[in-house]
């Protein structure tokens, strides 16, 4: 691998939109995707995440993921190498300043991803009690936000199960890919300016 190949090691969840903008862009980039339901259990996305980066040992890498994990810049730093900017990926793909306008309207984001293994995600969360989850979604959230992509695939039928679910309305925004392809072209030049440095 030559010095300015890259190995992006991170978050599955919006694979098909990176992996789009990588051939897009031509970009210098290799890629190894976690599962993207890790962001549930802190334990889980350590382990997978260390794995990742040992895989890669010796390789310059650049992480694909948002403050997920609370010590998450902490097992960057042992590893030598850094992550996208941002919260998450949601703020990632919609921007600061939409993301956090969303979030104090009470919006409750979902993927395309993320509704494929919803109902074992919320039961390892919250319990099985109906009644309990649709309390704790209420308490914080007024309707969910269901982020469609050019490279999602149609997940309306399960987005509007979970909505009556939870007893939240169902929103849909359709997002372009710029915010996305602007961080990750932020990280592949900040990693190449220490790698070159």
């Amino acid at each position: 691998m030559s010095s300015s190949t890259l190995s992006l090691v991170g978050c599955g969840i919006l694979q098909k939109e990176v992996s789009f903008l990588i051939a897009k862009n031509n970009w210098p980039l290799t890629t190894d995707f976690l599962p993207p339901s890790l962001h549930i259990d802190f334990d889980r996305l350590a382990y997978a995440l260390h794995e990742g980066l040992s895989r890669h040992a010796g390789e310059q890498t650049v992480v694909f993921y948002g403050a997920c994990h609370p010590m998450m810049d902490n097992m960057l730093d042992q590893a030598r190498t850094l992550r996208t900017l941002g919260q998450n990926c949601i703020e990632m793909l919609l921007g600061a300043e939409e993301f956090n306008r969303e979030l104090a309207n009470g919006a409750y984001f979902l993927l395309n991803d993320w509704v494929r293994g919803w109902d074992d995600a919320i039961a390892k969360t919250f319990g099985s009690n109906i009644n309990v989850i649709r309390d704790i979604f209420h308490d914080q959230h007024r309707y969910l936000l269901c982020l469609r992509t050019p490279l999602s695939d149609d997940y309306s039928e399960e987005a509007a199960r979970i909505g009556a679910m939870l007893e939240l309305p169902v929103q849909w925004r359709d997002v372009n890919l710029d915010h996305l392809e602007n961080v990750l072209q932020t990280a592949i030049s900040r990693k190449l300016d220490t790698v070159h440095a």
